[in-house]
């Protein structure tokens, strides 16, 4: 299905009857990804899911976006659906993305929420980390020069290309701003916020978000609860599909 928000063209599923649950994927991902869950929660519930502006079939922003931007987004998109109550899952920066819309004064009910490897949680920089950020900013500097640039053209690109993460590389330049604004922000304030039951569901072995941080959400979340799969990293629905259905099922009352 498709509809226009915001002026971008957005894809999206809309599968089942019952309670909405919307399904929010991960930073370079798409809801193909989740298949799986959106059809056993389809069994019950009505599930929408679109692919985020900037991945899958959707328009990408004519500008950088923030975590408030998707926000905004969200909210304009669930406008047409005449939603009560509703239910909230998201991976990776689809969590991100979640912890902030539950500090909004929002127009329906929250009843739960499922985050899996969520974003959210600004990681601490280490010493080493620190001095090669400053040798990198430095070094971008002097390779930004007009002397430089014309002598070298190629040196500020392959820069960028050596220190940035395999998520930035792949990123247009406006995906690419839209990335430093959202990972730069540290949403650790906001997730008392979360007041509804909470899943957490966490790959033992996640390295993008590591299970600290799902242990910081349980934490600071009134009533979340965190359950770890062993052997599964940053996509734990993936890695361990059959076990991760069976805790979606039991939370979800399927």
């Amino acid at each position: 299905m498709r509809k226009t928000v915001c002026g971008l063209d957005i894809n999206y599923i809309c599968k089942g009857e019952g309670e909405t649950v919307l399904v929010l994927h991960g930073w370079g991902s798409n809801i193909g990804v989740h298949a799986q869950m959106i059809d056993l929660l389809a069994q019950k519930y009505r599930v929408i899911a679109p692919d985020i502006p900037g991945f899958g079939e959707s328009e990408e922003p004519d500008e950088p976006w923030c975590v408030d931007s998707y926000v905004d987004f969200i909210l304009e998109f669930l406008k047409d659906f005449n939603i009560s109550k509703l239910i909230l899952l998201g991976h990776s920066f689809g969590g991100r993305v979640i912890i902030k819309l539950c500090s909004r004064a929002l127009p329906f009910e929250v009843t739960k929420v499922i985050l899996v490897d969520s974003a959210g949680v600004k990681p601490a920089v280490s010493p080493e980390q620190k001095f090669k950020q400053a040798v990198y900013h430095k070094t971008k500097w002097i390779f930004s020069t007009p002397l430089v640039k014309k002598l070298c053209p190629d040196l500020l690109d392959n820069l960028r290309k050596r220190n940035g993460s395999a998520d930035y590389n792949a990123a247009s330049e406006v995906m690419k701003k839209t990335l430093v604004n959202v990972v730069n922000e540290d949403l650790t304030d906001l997730m008392p916020n979360v007041k509804c039951p909470a899943l957490l569901i966490w790959g033992r072995l996640d390295t993008a978000t590591p299970l600290s941080d799902g242990q910081t959400m349980e934490r600071l979340m009134p009533e979340g609860a965190l359950v770890v799969l062993e052997n599964a990293g940053h996509f734990s629905f993936l890695d361990q599909s059959a076990q991760f259905l069976r805790i979606l099922a039991s939370f979800m009352n399927i």
